[in-house]
C-alpha cells in the first residue's frame, strides 16, 4: 500500500511554490531494493514501525514510486527530515 499522508508546499527561490510529499508505504522500500539486488547483509530484516508501515519523503509526484529519503518509523521523523533538506519554511496540508 502506497499512501500519501502530507503534502507540504514551499517557496523555491522565494517564487516557485513547489511540492514535497511524505508517502507512507507497508515495507520497507530499501530492503526490498535489496532483496531484489541480493544485496542484504546475513540477518537483514524489514525496519518497519509497530504498524508494519515506513514514512518515505519525495520532492516529485508520480509513479513509479522511488524515495528520496530513508524510512521514518513516524510521521513526525520524515516531516523533521524533509524540512531539514528545504531552505525555507513549509507549509503542511
Amino acid at each position: 500500500m502506497e499512501e500519501v499522508v502530507a503534502r507540504g508546499l514551499w517557496m523555491y527561490d522565494g517564487i516557485a511554490p513547489t511540492a514535497v510529499y511524505v508517502v507512507m508505504l507497508d515495507y520497507d522500500f530499501w530492503y526490498e531494493i535489496g532483496a531484489a539486488d541480493d544485496d542484504l547483509e546475513p540477518g537483514e530484516v524489514p525496519e518497519l514501525n509497530e504498524n508494519g508501515h515506513l514514512y518515505y519523503v519525495r520532492h516529485h509526484a508520480g509513479k513509479p514510486f522511488w524515495p528520496d529519503s530513508q524510512g521514518f518509523h513516524t510521521l513526525a521523523e520524515a516531516i523533521a527530515a524533509a524540512e531539514s533538506v528545504i531552505p525555507g519554511p513549509v507549509e503542511w496540508r
